[in-house]
């Protein structure tokens, strides 16, 4: 399915949190993913969401990735999964959508949310910490492999933002990579060099993945 301009999709809940100390495997862990749902309007900027932390500011956080997004078309899923009711924010997302599948979503699309301008940079790469947060170590696997991944926004311009607002399609990239086709790329089917070259060759694909696969291309 293809997007038109002016598709929009409602934005449930924003959420936010503070880095806190836990234990992990015998080791202590520090992080930021355990996200509480706000009901202010909250400021977006280039380094992320005013009053968000996060405590691993090399994989997470940074001006590609200032807003982590989720749908919660996927939550029926993981609840079955976990067997639990689960809240906005589960997944550390900042932002909780209806809507939105990777399928659809394209690297490079812009979207208006409230008075800001976002951008897709990328899609999000679950680790260890969703498996510390719901006490199941193979979460990250079966999240990635479902491609039911998320993905991050950076911020094209300022704003500000809140329950309820819309994020409205402004522009489609016109490559039309979209975030599972990205996901493909980079975890099921790494020795595709052809599509590696189509994916970099988006130049608002975030800085680390173009950093991985231009490795990978590399050394196919």
């Amino acid at each position: 399915m293809s997007l038109e301009e002016n598709t929009a999709y409602s934005l449930l809940s924003i959420n936010i949190g503070n880095v806190k100390s836990s234990t992990y495997k015998g080791k202590e862990a520090k992080s930021g993913i355990v996200k509480s749902a706000i009901t202010h309007a909250v400021a977006l900027a280039e380094l992320g969401l005013a009053g968000d932390e996060q405590a691993d500011l090399v994989n997470h956080g940074g001006k590609d990735k200032s807003v982590c997004v989720y749908s919660a078309d996927h939550y029926p899923h993981w609840e079955n999964v976990l067997g639990r009711k689960l809240p906005h924010g589960t997944f550390g997302e900042n932002f909780t959508v209806r809507g939105m599948s990777e399928r659809d979503i394209h690297i490079g699309d812009v979207y208006q949310v409230g008075t800001a301008a976002v951008q897709v940079s990328q899609p999000r790469q679950p680790c260890w910490k969703l498996a510390m947060r719901w006490g199941l170590d193979e979460l990250p696997l079966l999240v990635t492999e479902s491609g039911a991944t998320g993905f991050y926004l950076r911020v094209l311009e300022n704003g500000v933002a809140a329950n309820g607002d819309e994020l409205r399609l402004m522009q489609t990239h016109p490559a039309r990579i979209t975030v599972e086709e990205a996901n493909r790329l980079m975890h099921k089917d790494k020795e595709d060099a052809e599509g590696i070259r189509r994916l970099l060759a988006v130049k608002e694909l975030s800085a680390s993945w173009v950093n991985t696969l231009t490795k990978r291309l590399d050394r196919l």
